[in-house]
């Protein structure tokens, strides 16, 4: 159907909320935008889906949020009886309609006679993950656009490992959504109906208590914490989402109590007032906390985004300055924190395994080499870091020690499947206790580690391509790279090429498979410097990730051979 005939069909639906209404007439006059807001569905890729607030098929909305639940409750009814029992739990964060999509998604599922476990305000996306493990459900669902600006929203599905979604399950999830015919009469049924038919539960304490309960196991040097912790004072932000639901609990029971929450942002806001785009990656996210860490004479600021699955943090620098770390840079100083801690009490052993993605940091692994502990690369998406887990787990082939992606996304108890802000916290915190019982900083840990290891760097960008010309413009741009075979970069010659998608291993003229990994959109080049990078098409996002890590003899170097590689991606990309 043509986007116009479809946009002609939500202007003639009586039942659309005035809201929807309201920006159909305003938004309508713009033919571009018609032809992408109706001119395909929105995509459903590795993370869901994640879109705009707006009418259309490609954006999100309660009608589209509606459409790919009622393919979710088809699933589940597929698998039968037990599965509808076994239920589905399902979470918001504090974004515009997040509540009501959520509440929708209930009366869906419940009009399938599936049982919903329904948090009763918004949690953090790893809590999602935990319930789902802990009431043994079917699936999970969260309504949730992560670190995106408030005009975002989006829909995360978790499978029964409490791991977002495989590829298999999520492809059927999508095909019985594609079967809708009309978009606008999905089944649902009332929330009271529900609740005293039993079929919808509220849930919220309950589940916080055990889930706080586990949070206690993350830190591994009690004895540490409670001699060093007092003199380390810690400003923490939940950039107004859902952290501020249990930071205060979770950081006291652990024995951080100097953390002191940033007033502006620790108000519950969709708006995100205080920053442009609620993600920790960004300077501009810290800034009112370095105003109140200067006035409490902190030397640690830790932000976790609306969901609470990404930290970040911000550390002062010698000269009195703050520095925002990269996610690569805070995961080289815990996994080089538990692997110290675990030699000093004698509990090393080679079974011990890092997990870490195909486009995060060599370093880790360089530590985790030295130490000599596994280390497995998987690709991106903290789903197949679950998948490892539960591999190991299954086989009794391991033990799990860190899995960690560089978007600011680590895990280290695996009672969560999915990356967890709330532990990556409660590590990164022990670890600047570590430094500061050697009255050191957490940026002198890492030099530390620099002057031993080497000074690696690395730099992510998202090169936008929006609309339905943008999709185009990226699997055009995918295709030609994999004609052309990149030779050099900046002059340095390419060595290796990995292509994730046909799944082969480009050496000079010589190609053979590569194995061990599904297919995905992803080329990685490895350069005659020791650099490496790597191009993503985002699969919930209009954008092309681009990712460079370097080796430099130092910290300039390596910031500047970053930079100007991804100037170079960047022309390339054009």
């Amino acid at each position: 159907m043509k986007a116009e005939e479809t946009f002609q069909e939500w202007q003639q639906a009586h039942n659309l909320p005035d809201y929807l209404q309201d920006q159909l007439q305003e938004l309508g006059k713009n033919p571009k935008w018609i032809n992408d807001a109706f001119g395909q569905d929105i995509n459903f890729g590795t993370a869901g889906m994640r879109g705009r607030l707006e009418p259309g098929i490609n954006r999100i909305n309660i009608y589209t949020i509606g459409r790919v639940t009622e393919g979710l409750a088809r699933l589940i009814n597929e698998k039968g009886a037990k599965a509808q029992k076994d239920g589905v739990v399902i979470a918001y964060d504090s974004r515009y309609h997040s509540r009501d999509f959520a509440e929708h998604a209930a009366r869906i599922l419940g009009a399938h006679n599936i049982h919903v476990y329904l948090f009763d305000d918004l949690r953090p996306t790893p809590e999602l993950s935990f319930a789902v493990r802990y009431l043994h459900a079917s699936a999970g669902i969260n309504i949730t656009a992560s670190h995106n600006a408030k005009e975002y929203n989006g829909y995360k599905v978790y499978g029964p490992d409490g791991a977002q979604m495989g590829p298999e399950d999520a492809s059927r999830v999508f095909a019985y959504a594609q079967k809708v015919t009309d978009i606008f009469t999905v089944k649902t049924a009332p929330i009271a109906r529900l609740r005293s038919q039993g079929v919808l539960q509220l849930i919220g304490e309950d589940i916080d208590e055990v889930y706080l309960a586990k949070l206690k196991t993350v830190n591994v040097n009690s004895e540490l914490i409670q001699k060093n912790a007092h003199n380390l004072t810690i400003i923490y932000s939940p950039l107004h989402g859902t952290g501020k639901m249990l930071y205060d609990r979770a950081f006291r029971q652990n024995g951080f109590t100097n953390v002191f929450p940033v007033p502006s942002q620790a108000i519950i806001d969709p708006e995100f007032p205080t920053t442009i785009k609620p993600n920790p990656e960004y300077r501009d996210v810290f800034d009112p906390g370095i105003k109140l860490a200067n006035e409490k004479n902190a030397d640690l600021i830790i932000a976790t985004d609306p969901d609470a699955d990404r930290m970040g943090a911000c550390v002062r620098t010698k000269n009195g300055d703050f520095q925002v770390l990269t996610g690569n840079q805070i995961a080289t100083l815990m996994i080089y924190y538990l692997l110290v801690n675990l030699k000093d009490k004698g509990q090393l052993s080679a079974d011990y395994e890092l997990i870490t993605s195909i486009v995060s940091s060599s370093m880790p692994l360089k530590i985790a080499k030295d130490f000599g502990i596994r280390t497995k690369s998987v690709l991106t998406g903290f789903k197949f870091i679950g998948e490892e887990i539960d591999r190991m787990s299954k086989m009794h082939d391991g033990k799990f020690l860190m899995g960690f992606e560089e978007s600011y996304g680590y895990l280290f108890k695996p009672f969560a499947r999915d990356k967890d802000a709330m532990q990556g916290a409660l590590m990164f915190a022990e670890v600047a206790s570590y430094y500061a019982a050697k009255n050191m900083t957490v940026l002198d840990g890492l030099n530390e580690i620099w002057q031993k290891y080497g000074t690696s760097y690395e730099i992510t960008k998202a090169i936008e391509m929006p609309g339905i010309d943008g999709q185009k413009k990226m699997t055009q741009l995918m295709t030609k790279l994999r004609s052309e075979n990149l030779q050099e970069l900046n002059g340095v010659k390419v060595n290796k090429i990995q292509d994730f998608l046909k799944q082969q291993e480009i050496v000079g003229d010589t190609v053979k498979p590569l194995t061990g990994l599904p297919k995905s959109n992803v080329l990685k080049y490895f350069l005659a410097d020791e650099t490496w990078l790597a191009l993503r098409p985002s699969g919930t996002e209009p954008v092309i990730k681009a990712y460079v890590g370097v080796n430099k003899p130092n910290i300039e170097l390596a910031h500047q051979a970053a930079e100007n590689y991804q100037n170079a991606l960047a022309e390339l990309l054009k």
